[in-house]
């Protein structure tokens, strides 16, 4: 399988914003309507050679739904594209922001997830997106196809020491957050208005224990049906979301 990008929106979001980073554009060859014209136009445009292929080759290119179009990637421009940043961009990124809010996953190892809570972090405007290299998903094709183009937008980095990087969050005079459904505060009661990180763990065991015991505040969300939980990146727009009300933005 290559490294490549698939579906509409995210090739569309692609092409627009970091052309360089894509090899090739294959195109179904059986697909001519509009939208599809206009995509081989602006990635014609933007210097993106154009493929046609046969559904039978993008299937080999890609294991999710392509909808008829699969941007390969060229690995040379990958590390350095998109809204993938280092540790030290993000420290930089934070100095130039007064009041930011971050989105911090700790354990979602599910790519479709973690391509949703991309999306939600982009329309909340997130300063940035913070997951460990290790037993969390990452930015695959799968999570740019659900991201619908926010992998390309919003800001985020692997780190390799979690527990260390919310440190230097806390240092920097950012509040941090987590959720857990046996805190005591509910969301709606927590001051969100200042600089804070929010913490999301995986759906079945949370946060992991250092993680929440770094946390300044945490909180819950109230549930009132039977379920005991929501999908993440659901509660990861929640919380977003209730923080961009308070900001009055």
């Amino acid at each position: 399988m290559s490294d490549a990008a698939y579906g509409y929106h995210a090739v569309e979001s692609l092409i627009r914003r970091e052309p360089r980073r894509v090899a090739a554009l294959h195109v179904q060859a059986d697909r001519q309507d509009k939208r599809m014209q206009a995509l081989c136009e602006l990635s014609r445009n933007q210097g993106v050679s154009v493929l046609s292929c046969s559904k039978s080759e993008l299937d080999a290119l890609v294991s999710g739904r392509h909808q008829g179009v699969v941007a390969v990637l060229d690995p040379a421009a990958g590390a350095e594209a998109g809204g993938l940043m280092s540790e030290a961009d993000l420290s930089e990124l934070l100095s130039q922001e007064t009041v930011p809010l971050i989105l911090i996953l700790d354990g979602v190892t599910d790519p479709h997830n973690l391509g949703a809570c991309l999306r939600s972090a982009d329309a909340a405007g997130v300063t940035a997106v913070i997951f460990p290299k290790d037993k969390n998903a990452d930015v695959n094709d799968v999570a740019r196809k659900v991201a619908s183009g926010a992998a390309e937008t919003v800001p985020w980095v692997r780190v390799t020491n979690l527990a260390r990087t919310i440190e230097s969050l806390k240092q920097a005079g950012v509040w941090v957050i987590g959720t857990d459904g046996d805190a005591e505060v509910t969301l709606y009661e927590q001051d969100l208005s200042g600089p804070c990180a929010m913490v999301l763990g995986s759906e079945g065991a949370g946060m992991r224990r250092l993680t929440r015991d770094l946390c300044d505040f945490v909180v819950k969300l109230p549930m009132a049906g039977s379920v005991s939980s929501l999908n993440v990146s659901v509660a990861a727009g929640v919380c977003l979301f209730e923080a961009v009300r308070q900001r009055g933005l």
